[in-house]
């Protein structure tokens, strides 16, 4: 049988075939559809749903090769560019980290690169700490004042900074982090998993420790996340790599696994409350199928030095955004104009661009 006609390349072409199928529809349909007063044209709304689909899907890709969920990207970007109240662009932007972990866990775990048992262990902690975050974020959305939010962007802002310090500096030693012994509580409950890395041609047995420490830092971004809808895995990722010394590779994998289970439980405040509108999430979550597979069976082959790289860039843009969003709320500076926020963009992905190449030039 032809391997497009086996899982996951069946389902991601039912996908790409209903996406198709569903916006040609709508665009031979639009013209004939009378428009409401003060309403957007059929041919607008077509447009802008198409266009949601295709940033999803680059989104999902991107975020699931980082391990940091959708919602870390497009929260920032919905919330920047768009109109769209800041409730529902959060509540859908768990849906989006949500759905980007969920198409990229099946291929993970069939390669044995995500831990299972690991992710269970830590999903508790996630998914009772997102929950609150959620609901407090749903009682408070009224009352808190701007000080209090650009405190949190900035204390964030440079957390995520020093990381993608340690990040650069650390190079091998973070990809493949040398752990002297495992703590009790990995032994206890059996949490090393080894596995095979295709770039090196061998099994890799790694060791973690630390894992109470990461429990509770889990639950810290649990809260964090479910607040401000943003997904986790772009402080899941480092933090399981950091305390619990988890190869790079291991916890990007892994972060996508959280997301997927614990994210289905933060967005339920969210949802209670109305702030999920289908006709704008539903171009989103079918993004996030069509490039959280093809993001999944990339991840599963590429260099863990890649991977690194790649985090560098995506973290050190959230942290810039953090940063000027608290600084223009407490009225310190006016907010960055577009074209400064792409250029900075622009900056980071070219020295992303760079070190991958010296990456695939240096030989392991």
């Amino acid at each position: 049988m032809s391997k497009w006609l086996k899982s996951p390349w069946l389902e991601l072409n039912i996908m790409i075939a209903l996406a198709v199928l569903s916006y040609g529809v709508l665009a031979v349909a639009a013209p004939f559809v009378p428009v409401p007063e003060g309403g957007m044209p059929g041919g607008v709304l077509v447009g802008w749903l198409v266009g949601f689909f295709i940033a999803s899907t680059i989104i999902a890709i991107l975020a699931t090769i980082g391990g940091i969920g959708g919602g870390v990207l497009f929260t920032p970007l919905v919330m920047a560019f768009t109109p769209v109240d800041s409730v529902i662009a959060r509540g859908t932007g768990l849906i989006v980290a949500m759905f980007s972990g969920l198409m990229a866990t099946g291929p993970v775990m069939r390669s044995g690169l995500a831990n299972l048992k690991m992710c269970i262990f830590l999903c508790v902690a996630f998914a009772v700490a997102a929950f609150s975050g959620a609901q407090g974020a749903v009682i408070v959305a009224a009352h808190l004042g701007d000080f209090g939010e650009g405190l949190v962007r900035m204390m964030l802002g440079l957390l995520i900074g020093g990381l993608v310090v340690y990040f650069i500096m650390g190079g091998k030693k973070v990809e493949w982090p040398d752990v002297k012994k495992s703590d009790k509580i990995t032994e206890a409950l059996n949490l090393r998993q080894p596995f095979y890395e295709p770039s090196l041609k061998k099994v890799v047995d790694y060791g973690l420790t630390n894992m109470g420490w990461l429990f509770a830092a889990i639950l810290i971004v649990g809260l964090v996340s479910g607040f401000f809808g943003m997904g986790a895995g772009w402080a899941m990722v480092p933090f399981q790599n950091v305390v619990a010394g988890t190869p790079m590779k291991v916890a990007a994998a892994n972060s996508v696994v959280l997301l997927g289970m614990g994210d289905c439980v933060a967005v339920w405040p969210y949802f209670i409350m109305g702030a999920l509108i289908p006709m704008f999430a539903a171009p989103w979550l079918a993004g996030q199928v069509v490039g959280g597979l093809f993001g999944a069976l990339v991840l599963v082959q590429i260099k863990a030095g890649f991977v690194r790289w790649l985090l560098i860039g995506l973290m050190g843009f959230s942290c810039w955004g953090l940063i000027t969003r608290a600084l223009s709320m407490w009225e310190v500076i006016q907010p960055p104009p577009h074209w400064l926020n792409f250029t900075v963009l622009g900056v980071l992905m070219l020295f992303v661009i760079v070190n991958v190449a010296r990456e695939l030039k240096r030989k392991d």
